[in-house]
């Protein structure tokens, strides 16, 4: 029989958030530190971008810059080298995305545009967001390039239909270069993301200054992060001239946005109380996290049964399976993801608005994890975490002490369309 829970969630004080719904396509001043009320009138228009820019724009539904993106893209589409820190969900990627599509002459046979990060999913995800942004741009063509795979595919691509557009990670980009299949001679924008993970490691900072050594002088250089320490920083600017400096206001990582409940159940009670309440929302795309593949396997399933339009991605998967599930998922065509704690950190999807802990994660850095990436600046999010024991308990305990948030039980009934964009 099941331990009762006999602690007592701690509880923090959180500023009253407004009850109304947000309007379609904004956010809350409050809902973002340090945002500040022009971003409600300034639009994308105003960046002057190119037609088929704010065409894309519109189609995937963007209607006002975030604060990294205000700030950065004037700068960034006239070639100014920037070093951006601004948490998971803010729009960093569109900043270098739009700024160097903006900028782009395409020529045939020659890389002009160079982007590298530290994962594979990361950069297959940021390779689809330059497809999506550039969908009427039909000159202009994307590669990625990450290990893994063979690499007689990517030479036989740079030979064949050279890419103007080149995301990859920066073992196999040098490998690359070493074999005398890719030349850097022609790149113009320079561009890392998540650039403290590669930097920070001495091997891999290694790689991306060979790399940077063989492009030319005059480039512009763009590097993003949700977490530049000071040590870092120093490191960045040695590869930039005078860079645009935008620093998160709050180091601290960040909840607020977030409406956070926990639920008291049996491990036996957790699947018929998803299901109830999956039953009740109206919602716009949910991820269900699991601990074990075992356990995604079988949700996922039991889902698809319910006639829930339901898809699984864990760790047992092949990579190239895995990227794909998660394509489909980010394309609308399931609004359920069930994953494993291998998937948080690459999760960034604009059209979350729900997600559950089915499983209690072990620690507070996994509940951020899980829960920052599905946060938006466009869209204000609901998580549930399923709590079945003193652990569970314990841990939730250490995620509001931590991030100084309120996670209250969850009531009766909850007003999901606080956290809709679009409805199905």
């Amino acid at each position: 029989m099941e331990t009762e829970i006999s602690s007592e969630l701690l509880e923090y004080e959180e500023d009253e958030e407004p009850q109304g719904a947000p309007e379609s396509g904004t956010s809350s001043n409050k809902e973002i530190e340090g945002a500040f009320r022009a971003f409600h009138t300034a639009g994308f228009r105003d960046f002057l971008l190119k037609p088929e820019l704010l065409r894309a724009i519109v189609d995937c539904g963007f209607e006002h810059p975030s604060k990294v993106q205000h700030e950065c893209i004037p700068q960034a589409i006239l070639g100014m080298d920037i070093l951006c820190e601004a948490q998971s969900g803010m729009g960093k990627t569109a900043v270098f995305v739009l700024a160097t599509l903006q900028q782009i002459k395409p020529v045939d046979g020659q890389v002009s545009v160079l982007v590298m990060c530290h994962t594979r999913e990361l950069a297959f995800k940021i390779s689809k967001e330059y497809e999506r942004f550039s969908k009427y741009m039909p000159t202009v063509k994307v590669s990625v390039f990450f290990g893994g795979l063979t690499i007689r595919k990517d030479k036989a691509v740079l030979k064949k239909n050279c890419p103007h557009i080149i995301v990859g990670n920066p073992g196999r980009i040098y490998t690359l270069i070493l074999q005398r299949s890719l030349s850097l001679k022609n790149i113009k924008h320079f561009v890392l993301d998540e650039c403290d993970k590669m930097l920070e490691q001495l091997d891999v900072r290694g790689d991306v200054q060979e790399i940077f050594q063989m492009t030319p002088d005059k480039k512009q250089v763009m590097m993003f992060s949700a977490t530049l320490s000071e040590e870092v920083r120093p490191v960045c600017r040695m590869f930039m001239r005078d860079p645009l400096e935008l620093f998160d206001d709050d180091p601290q990582p960040s909840l607020r946005g977030l409406e956070q409940y926990y639920c008291r159940l049996k491990v036996h009670e957790k699947t018929r109380k998803l299901f109830d309440l999956l039953e009740l929302m109206v919602f716009n795309q949910v991820a269900i996290f699991v601990k074990t593949v075992q356990h995604c396997v079988a949700l996922s399933h039991l889902l698809v049964e319910q006639v829930f339009p339901a898809i699984a991605v864990h760790r047992d998967m092949a990579q190239e399976e895995r990227l794909s599930r998660f394509e489909q998922f980010k394309n609308l065509q399931w609004q359920i993801l069930v994953a494993t704690n291998l998937f948080d950190q690459e999760m960034d999807t604009e059209f979350i608005n729900v997600v559950f802990n089915y499983d209690t994660p072990e620690d507070s850095d996994t509940y951020f994890h899980r829960v920052a990436r599905a946060r938006s600046f466009r869209t204000k999010v609901l998580v549930i975490t399923f709590v079945s024991d003193e652990d569970d308990v314990m841990i939730l305990n250490e995620v509001q002490q931590r991030f100084e948030v309120n996670i209250a039980e969850l009531p009766e009934e909850i007003n999901i369309w606080r956290y809709t964009k679009f409805h199905r």
